[in-house]
């Protein structure tokens, strides 16, 4: 009758009643109540084992009503003035006293404090160390150079290649420089109606830039005008050689900006 009373992991009533069977069997002294106790113990070993199939890991399985309801008793609820008050809705908080969740937390930070126990989730497992890589030195020695040895041939072939674009680019102004003054050696070159494009302050820029490689190797040169203004043109081959064009040279720095060249 009370066999479900006695499967509730919470319960104690087998091991009372175990324990009411042992004192009653001390006073045994016929074959019929003796029968009556092996029953009994066949009864009390069925009901054991199938409480025991009922816990999990060797844990009782947990069972949220009677956690609710201990909780609740936790707290202070008194199932008395429940039953009595059970018509009123002006009470907040199901019955609750006004302190009940204040209580509930000056419990809780006790075991929050714990440090948690460790469990494997797959099981224990044996840590061996981990079995160690073979270097090959070779190979990384052998990758590392190749890779040293293209950098550098590419940024030559390209410092090359921007080199080449820049001779070239001079030598062609050199040659429109000695063509204007070909066609009109009496009339000035205005250095800054030569080297300005109108639509373009980058170009115009680009143009200086190397016009002042003529100026290094002393193929052209600037001097003022009457109007203190520079006017450039190509010079003449002298035969005295190179240090009689370089001896003759001097530095200037051009300031434009964006503004003047409009």
């Amino acid at each position: 009758e009370n066999r479900e009373a006695m499967l509730n992991s919470k319960s104690n009533k087998l091991t009372e009643a175990l324990e009411e069977a042992n004192t009653i069997f001390g006073g045994v002294s016929r074959a019929r109540e003796a029968v009556l106790d092996a029953r009994f113990l066949v009864i009390a070993s069925n009901i054991g084992k199938e409480k025991a199939n009922e816990l999990h890991s060797e844990m009782s399985a947990f069972d949220s009503t009677a956690f609710a309801e201990d909780l609740l008793t936790f707290m202070g609820i008194n199932r008395t003035e429940v039953e009595e008050t059970d018509d009123s809705e002006d009470v907040p908080g199901g019955f609750l006293p006004s302190d009940a969740w204040q209580t509930m937390g000056e419990e809780a930070p006790k075991y929050f404090r714990r440090a948690p126990t460790f469990h494997y989730m797959m099981g224990s497992f044996k840590s061996e160390p981990p079995v160690p890589k073979q270097r090959i030195e070779r190979q990384k020695k052998a990758s590392r150079g190749k890779a040293e040895r293209a950098m550098p041939a590419q940024l030559k072939k390209m410092e090359e290649s921007h080199q080449e674009a820049t001779e070239k680019e001079v030598e062609r102004i050199l040659r429109i420089l000695q063509t204007h003054f070909e066609n009109d050696p009496n009339t000035p070159i205005s250095f800054f109606d030569f080297v300005i494009d109108p639509n373009s302050f980058a170009h115009t820029v680009e143009n200086m830039f190397h016009v002042s490689f003529l100026i290094r190797d002393g193929l052209a040169k600037i001097k003022l005008d009457e109007d203190e203004l520079p006017i450039i043109e190509p010079t003449k081959p002298t035969g005295r050689g190179e240090e009689d064009r370089a001896g003759a040279r001097n530095q200037v720095v051009i300031s434009l900006d964006q503004r003047e060249w409009k």
